[in-house]
């Protein structure tokens, strides 16, 4: 007995100390229902390329960083340039159109011209070791020699209608890459020439060398990899048919395929090798790297199209996966707008791209995929990474290595089409549309400047404290700034920049309340760079009263539940419901913030006599959680009743037997008091259109039976009878012959479209004796009279 008072005392203790502690988790509990604080975060690339980024580098894994210092060098007065390359004294000359020039830049970016023909564009150049520039033309172009001393001569004619590339061989052998038909030929230094290889593909679009005897082209349409030997030759096969030739998307080939003879005199027995098929329809580039990794940039889905019938061709098929444009040049950097011309710029018409990396010992892998930007150039950095030219938004990429990228700069051009390493390790950038020319990096910009997206928070707010993190930013590395207003654009209409803020930590920010805000960051360079992970900003929006949408009242015996509740009995008929229009839909604009609106599953409804059912739609731009109140209002009254009120669902049905009948009216009253204190809570309501309640059958007056005229020997009686409502239409009638079938009576007047109906129905053939005929009416509600009237047939009338 004592341990059972010390149990209990012990129990009565544990639970004074509990009431407080559970008092205090309540309040709690209720203040974060009632908090409208939110919190913008920017943590990630997808949100980062939306902002503007100047000396700042976004990288895939959500950091900014210091990108390398980007600058303009000169501006070719060129729609594009395809090609840049650097002679054996570091003399840089870019290629490109329209129309064909080749372009000499000093250090100071000054220009001079030292190739120029009436060709369309140069699309590659190359340097041999004695600086004899060889140049090639498109389309239906030449190749051509430029000495030293500034001698031209057409050095090579491969009559075709493409040459894509050039590539030097290690005793001066220049090999020429062309499209429709894809074929290499090969131009010792003397000009004597001869095929190479002769593809299956239609277009040979890139080359590039290793030292040990190989010469590697990427192919279109199927996007081929292909190994050829400088040195060996082979027994030719017929038309380059192998079994690499037709390896599967994604395999390395086991098998090499051979080029089929250009003329008696001339066999390009050269075997070529599968190296690997990619998943795209065209290879763009091809790097080599010290290592010996092969680097393949390709684009274009294999998406093939409808069998086209015989002797029928697209002129545009042949030029690879290409747009038609025409770009007239007038001043420096004057671009026209596009027009259709001959096809030959090769600008993507679907952006989708792809990276691999193929191993010294020929394994493959993927290292970057877009649907978004399509390829033009690779080279390599200083530090040996990977850079990508894309377009249609010229922006540089650098493959950081462990799947990770990061977008460098963006140029004022649409593409970017060619790189040149210098010897102190400064990129040369060439760009298209229009054709310009920027360095790249070695050393770190000195300082970067970030601008995010415009952030709209849909309300008025008041704004809070400004959190960020970043490795080596606090102090002095990394500085940030606010502005606020109440345009969708930033402007000058905008508050100040508010700022500098150096705590990561969180200061406030004194920004003036408004809609929209936005954040600067300001990266300084040093010993230690700094890098951006994320910033992060409170805001508290201003509480705004919730909306009432649309109020729809459901047809007269609808019984509304929850999803997955049974309405009435459970052999109920399920009923299709009327759905409102949420607010906003029907002209108006909806309030509702970035968050997402909570799920709420959709009523059911079920057919149950004699009630009544409301749906309506209601939102809160606060995200709110809000409580309904249904009140209603008989017509031709002043005062408004309370029907149910703390309802949390958007629908209400009820027994309409407590109502009389008649005409009546709801209002529906939205309120936010669950999630604000009572000071600032705020309602909202609306009211429905007109209804009826009628519960009262319809009334069935003046039945009567009387003979009818009929033919000898075949009776016949006519049974009249009046039916009428109170509150609604008849909507039908029927009849029962001696508790046979119903059978459907129509009015006199032939629609059932009155509270008032005359009917009359004659029978005939009726047999003699005494009859029963039963009748019944029904009204818009389903309410039901029935009434009978019996009479009887002579005998020897039939």
């Amino acid at each position: 007995m004592p341990e059972l008072i010390v149990q209990l005392r012990s129990m009565r203790l544990a639970m004074r100390k509990a009431v407080p502690l559970l008092l205090a988790l309540l309040l709690c509990a209720l203040s974060a229902v009632a908090e409208h604080t939110r919190f913008w975060r920017q943590s990630d690339y997808d949100v980062f390329q939306k902002g503007d980024a100047k000396g700042v580098a976004l990288r895939s894994d959500g950091r900014l960083v210091l990108a390398p210092k980007f600058a303009p060098f000169a501006d070719a007065s060129l729609a594009y340039l395809w090609s840049l390359r650097l002679d054996s004294h570091g003399n840089l000359y870019a290629a490109g159109g329209s129309n064909a020039k080749i372009v000499k830049f000093d250090n100071s970016g000054n220009s001079t011209t030292v190739f120029e023909s009436q060709d369309m564009t140069a699309q590659a150049l190359v340097f041999d070791k004695g600086d004899n520039l060889y140049v090639a033309t498109a389309p239906d172009g030449k190749v051509y020699k430029v000495t030293p001393a500034g001698e031209k001569s057409v050095f090579f004619d491969p009559k075709t209608k493409y040459i894509w590339d050039l590539a030097l061989g290690p005793d001066g052998t220049l090999f020429v890459a062309t499209g429709d038909p894809g074929k290499i030929f090969a131009v010792d230094p003397s000009g004597n020439s001869h095929l190479f290889y002769n593809a299956e593909e239609t277009h040979i679009r890139t080359l590039v060398r290793d030292s040990k005897g190989s010469l590697f082209a990427g192919t279109e349409p199927n996007g081929l990899v292909l190994r050829i030997s400088i040195g060996a030759e082979s027994t030719p096969v017929q038309n380059g048919k192998g079994p690499a030739a037709r390896q599967s998307s994604g395999k390395r080939a086991s098998a090499p395929t051979t080029a089929k003879k250009e003329d008696s005199s001339e066999e390009a027995g050269r075997t070529a090798y599968v190296v690997y098929e990619t998943a795209k329809k065209e290879i763009t580039s091809l790097v080599l790297d010290p290592a010996g990794n092969l680097y393949v940039a390709a684009i274009g889905d294999k998406n093939p199209g409808p069998p086209r019938p015989p002797g029928q061709q697209n002129e545009q098929e042949n030029a690879p996966n290409s747009q038609t444009i025409t770009v007239t040049v007038g001043a420096p950097g004057g671009l026209q707008t596009p027009q259709q011309a001959t096809p030959f710029a090769p600008f993507p018409v679907l952006s989708s791209a792809a990276v691999y990396r193929i191993a010294p010992d020929g394994s493959p892998e993927e290292l970057w995929t877009s649907r978004e930007n399509s390829i033009y150039a690779m080279g390599l950095s200083t530090g040996g990474k990977l850079l990508l030219g894309t377009g249609n938004q010229g922006a540089i990429m650098q493959l950081e290595g462990d799947r990770v990228f990061s977008r460098l700069a963006k140029a004022e051009s649409q593409q970017v089409t060619s790189f040149a390493r210098a010897s102190n390790g400064k990129i040369y950038v060439a760009t298209a549309n229009p054709g310009k020319v920027f360095t790249l990096g070695p050393e770190l910009e000195s300082e970067g400047t970030f601008e995010s997206e415009p952030f709209d928070a849909r309300i008025f707010s008041r704004w809070g404290r400004l959190r960020w993190w970043g490795e080596n930013g606090a102090g002095s590395g990394i500085e940030l700034y606010m502005r606020a207003g109440n345009t969708s654009d930033p402007g000058k209409n905008w508050s100040p920049w508010a700022g500098p803020y150096g705590d990561p930590k969180g200061q406030e920010v004194e920004c003036p309340p408004a809609r929209f805000v936005q954040w600067k960051a300001t990266l300084h360079g040093g010993s230690n760079p700094p890098d951006l992970s994320w910033v992060e900003m409170a805001y508290l929006p201003k509480n705004v009263a919730p909306q009432i949408g649309s109020i729809v009242m459901q047809n007269p015996g609808v019984r509304v539940t929850g999803f997955g509740q049974q309405a009435g009995p459970p052999q109920s008929a399920p009923v299709q419901l009327r759905i409102p229009a949420a607010p906003g839909s029907q002209g108006g604009q909806s309030q509702r913030g970035s968050e997402s609106p909570r799920f709420e599953p959709p009523p059911q409804g079920y057919a149950e006599k004699r009630y009544q059912a409301v749906l309506w739609s209601a939102e809160d731009a606060n995200d709110d959680e809000l409580t309904y109140s249904v009140f209603y209002r008989g017509e031709n009254e002043k005062d408004w009743k309370l029907l149910k009120d703390k309802l949390e669902q958007k629908f209400y049905s009820w027994d309409t037997n407590s109502m009389p009948d008649g005409a009546y009216y709801l209002k529906i009253v939205g309120s936010d008091d669950k999630s604000n204190p009572p000071t600032e809570a705020l309602k909202a309501e609306r009211v429905s259109e007109r209804f009826v309640v009628d519960n009262t059958p319809p009334a069935i007056t003046e039945l009567a039976s009387e003979p009818a005229p009929g033919a000898a020997g075949d009776p016949a009686v006519t049974v009249r009878f009046r039916a009428s409502d109170s509150a609604s239409s008849i909507v039908r009638a029927q009849y029962s012959l001696d508790a046979s079938d119903w059978t459907i009576v129509p009015p006199v007047g032939g629609l059932s479209d009155s509270p008032v109906e005359q009917y009359s129905v004659t029978l005939r053939g009726i047999a003699p004796g005494e009859h029963t005929v039963s009748v019944r009416v029904y009204d818009q509600f389903e309410n039901e009279s029935a009434a009978k009237v019996t009479f009887t047939v002579p005998a020897g009338k039939r």
